[in-house]
C-alpha cells in the first residue's frame, strides 16, 4: 500500500505525538476539499447528508445544534475554536458552539500588527491557543479546536506557499526529488475533461511547471508543515507548564490531502489517495504503555472525528451521525463489524473541478464521474497498483468487480442521501 514517511520533513512535535499515541496509517475523508470536510468533522456527516460545501447554503442548524461542540458545551465543556473555521453557518450560530470563537482570515499569511511588524498566521493561531488556554479555569473541562490554515497555498500570492520567518533556514541543501508519476507521458493519457480544463492542472502550472519552480514551491510546503509543527510544540508545551497536559487528550487531523506535482497536479479534489488520504493522531496521555506507537489499520474517517469526540468526554452519540467512535480502535480493540470500505464524493459545482463519487474498499477502489457523457468510470486494485496507474474499468476480466463496486456506490448514494440534484443545494 502507498507509504506514508517522508524522510526529508521535519516535524519533531508530531512525531513524538505519533511515538507516544496512536497514528492511524489509513486515516481518510470523505469530501477531498476544506469547506465540505470540515462540516463533515463538525456534524459527523457525508457532504451528501449535510449538504454543505462551497457555493452552497450555510450548513443546517439542525446540524449545528447536534454537533460535537454543541453537544459538547450543553454538557458542560468550554468550547473554543480558533483559527480557520471555512464554514458558513446562520447567523449567531458558531458563537452558540464555541465560548470562545475567534475565526481568523487566511489570507494574508503575513498580517501587520499594532506596532507595524508583521506576524505569521500560524504563530497568531498559535499566539491565541495560548491566551486561551491561560485564561481556563482549571476546574472546567475544555474542547479547543485548533484550526491552522497552513500549508494551505494563498491562492491570490505568487508565492503560493508563505512560511514563518523561523522557517527560512530549512531545506536550504535538500533536493526535492521529482514526484510520483511526474512523467508527462501519465498526464497525456488522461482523459480530456480531466487535462487541460482541470483546476489540478492550472494550479499546476502555477507551482510546479519548472524544475526550478517545483523545488522553491516544495520547499515552501515544507516549511510551512515545519511552521504548524512548531506551533503545536508551542501548545504542547504550554500545556504542561499549565498542568493540564496529563489529563488532556490532543487529536491532530488533515482536512483533505495535497498533490504536489504527482500526476501532473497541484490541489485536491480528486478521488485518487493522495487527494482523500490524511495524517491522523491521537495522542492520549493516559493510554496503556503497551499501545503507544501503535498503527492501526482500520480504515477511518473525518466523520468519525465528532463521534470518537463525545464518546471521550461521556456523552451521547446522536444515533445520525454516520461516522463511528474510534475509541474501541484506541483500547486496542477491533470492533467485528468494522467498516471494510467508505463512500468518496466530491459534489461542489465547479466548471474546472468534476464531480464524482465512489466507493474505497480494502482492495478496489471505484469511482464515476457521473456528469460526464459517457459516464467516466475508474476502477484501481490498490493492492497491485497503490499509486492508482492502471484503470481496470474497462477490463472485462474486472466486470464483475466493477459491478459490485457501482451497486455498492448505489446504495451508500440512496442511504446517505439520494442523487446529487444542484437545486436542492
Amino acid at each position: 500500500m502507498l507509504g506514508v514517511v517522508n524522510p526529508m520533513l521535519e516535524t519533531p512535535n508530531m512525531d513524538q505525538m505519533a511515538a507516544n499515541g496512536i497514528r492511524f496509517e489509513y486515516a481518510f475523508v470523505t469530501t477531498p476539499i476544506c469547506a465540505a470536510s470540515r462540516a463533515s468533522i463538525l456534524t459527523g456527516l457525508v457532504e451528501r447528508t449535510h449538504q454543505y460545501t462551497f457555493g452552497t447554503p450555510p450548513l443546517a442548524t439542525t446540524l449545528t445544534e447536534q454537533s460535537y461542540p454543541a453537544l459538547l458545551r450543553t454538557a458542560g465543556y468550554r468550547t473554543g475554536f480558533i483559527g480557520k473555521f471555512g464554514v458558513n453557518t446562520e447567523p449567531g450560530v458558531a458563537k452558540a458552539l464555541f465560548d470562545v470563537f475567534e475565526p481568523l482570515s487566511p489570507a494574508p499569511y503575513l498580517k501587520k500588527q499594532a506596532d507595524g511588524s508583521f506576524r505569521h498566521l500560524t504563530d497568531i493561531t498559535t499566539d491565541r491557543a495560548i491566551e486561551y488556554l491561560n485564561a481556563m479555569d482549571k476546574s472546567m473541562p475544555f474542547a479547543l479546536t485548533l484550526s491552522f490554515n497552513a500549508p494551505h497555498a494563498d491562492d491570490g500570492d505568487e508565492r503560493q506557499f508563505i512560511w514563518p520567518a523561523a522557517m527560512d533556514n530549512k531545506y536550504v541543501d535538500v533536493t526535492i526529488p521529482d514526484p510520483p508519476l511526474s512523467d508527462p507521458a501519465f498526464f497525456e493519457a488522461l482523459p480530456e475533461f480531466l487535462k487541460d480544463a482541470s483546476l489540478n492542472r492550472e494550479r499546476w502550472h502555477w507551482r510546479f511547471d519548472t524544475p526550478e519552480k517545483a523545488q522553491g514551491m516544495t520547499k515552501g510546503y515544507f516549511r510551512m508543515i515545519s511552521g504548524v509543527d512548531a506551533g503545536i510544540g508551542r501548545v504542547m508545551e504550554r500545556l504542561q507548564e499549565l498542568d493540564l497536559a496529563d489529563n488532556t487528550i490532543v487529536i491532530l487531523m488533515g482536512d483533505n490531502g495535497y498533490f504536489i506535482g504527482e500526476r501532473g497536479y497541484a490541489g485536491k479534489w480528486l478521488p485518487y489517495e493522495l487527494s482523500i488520504r490524511v495524517p491522523l493522531i491521537v495522542f492520549d496521555p493516559r493510554s496503556e504503555q503497551r499501545l503507544r506507537g501503535k498503527t492501526p489499520a482500520e480504515p477511518v474517517l473525518n466523520i468519525d472525528i465528532a463521534p470518537t469526540l463525545l464518546e471521550m468526554a461521556g456523552v451521547a452519540v446522536p444515533p445520525e451521525m454516520q461516522g463511528r467512535s474510534l475509541v474501541p480502535l484506541l483500547r486496542g480493540e477491533v470492533p467485528p463489524d468494522w467498516r471494510t470500505d467508505f463512500f468518496v464524493e466530491h459534489l461542489y459545482d465547479h466548471p474546472q473541478i468534476p464531480k464524482h463519487e465512489g466507493v474505497r474498499g480494502e482492495r478496489y477502489k471505484y469511482a464515476r464521474y457521473f456528469e460526464q457523457t459517457p459516464i467516466y468510470e475508474e476502477l484501481y486494485d490498490l493492492f497491485e497498483d497503490p499509486m492508482e496507474t492502471i484503470n481496470l474499468a474497462g477490463d472485462p476480466a474486472y466486470l464483475d468487480i466493477l459491478n459490485q463496486l457501482r451497486h455498492r456506490t448505489d446504495k451508500l448514494v440512496a442511504g446517505y442521501g439520494g442523487p446529487y440534484k444542484p437545486a436542492s443545494r
